[in-house]
């Protein structure tokens, strides 16, 4: 039998890994009918209602924007807080990326980590002699550019489950990653630092026209105030002021505490 093009088409974009989603009709009207939804593309299918498949689309866009899965009720013509339809949400999105700026002592702890949770990790550093695949073997990648220019390639693709970690301590390398990152949609951006450092970097970024908000956004010093020394256990307070931010947790910052970042 004949692949069908919905089906097709969904196998070529998990192998691509490219983000797509595919919504079923598993309770009410017109069960076990189907459509594929993917960014920027017209969907393949339909749940059996034109009004309908215009709100699951929509629905299924932002799932697939957050890499869920689950079910959502509608009504029959897609009617909010109604549960004469059941449709199950399936998203097939890539793994979230890790941007890790600066080929640091810590850097390789925080690669590590962050490929163990499933992130595709990039390293970059404009160093040639300091960005290489030898020093970073659990790197997806290893780019040798510096930060701004890296990110006007790939910064359009960053989104919410997108991760850039700043760890370079050098203002010619930091403040560039950071306004760069800034002018992305990626939903993490943390600057590693002193508490001196972090307020001299902030003099340089509003020199440089950062605002309120985009202050708001950043989180610097980075990581959670964990008291940790080594690289491997600040990488563990990266990541996981990443979870309790994707989590909604109120959990202790560095970047909302006073007083040495190790005791």
């Amino acid at each position: 039998m004949p692949e069908t093009p919905l089906y097709a088409t969904l196998s070529a974009a998990i192998r691509a890994e490219a983000p797509v989603a595919l919504a079923t009709v598993i309770e009410g009207p017109h069960v076990g009918a189907k459509t594929l939804v993917r960014p920027d593309e017209d969907p393949i299918g339909s749940l059996g209602d034109e009004d309908l498949d215009r709100v699951v689309v929509r629905d299924v866009l932002g799932e697939l924007a957050a890499g869920r899965t689950g079910i959502r009720r509608y009504g029959a013509q897609g009617q909010a807080r109604e549960d004469t339809v059941a449709v199950f949400i399936e998203s097939f999105a890539p793994p979230p990326q890790m941007v890790i700026f600066g080929a640091v002592d810590f850097t390789a702890a925080l690669a590590k980590v962050s490929k163990f949770l499933g992130y595709r990790v990039t390293v970059c550093d404009a160093r040639e002699m300091f960005a290489t695949h030898q020093r970073f073997p659990m790197a997806d990648s290893v780019v040798v550019d510096w930060p701004d220019r890296l990110l006007d390639q790939i910064g359009p693709g960053l989104a919410e489950r997108d991760a850039i970690a700043v760890l370079t301590h050098d203002a010619k390398f930091d403040i560039p990653a950071i306004t760069s990152a800034l002018e992305t949609s990626v939903g993490y951006i943390g600057v590693m630092g002193s508490r001196r450092t972090h307020d001299d970097r902030t003099k340089r970024l509003e020199d440089a026209g950062v605002t309120a908000a985009g202050f708001a956004r950043l989180r610097s010093p980075i990581g959670l105030d964990l008291g940790g020394r080594t690289p491997e256990e600040t990488a563990i307070s990266i990541v996981a002021e990443i979870i309790a931010l994707r989590t909604g947790r109120d959990v202790p910052a560095l970047r909302d505490t006073d007083g040495p970042i190790h005791r």
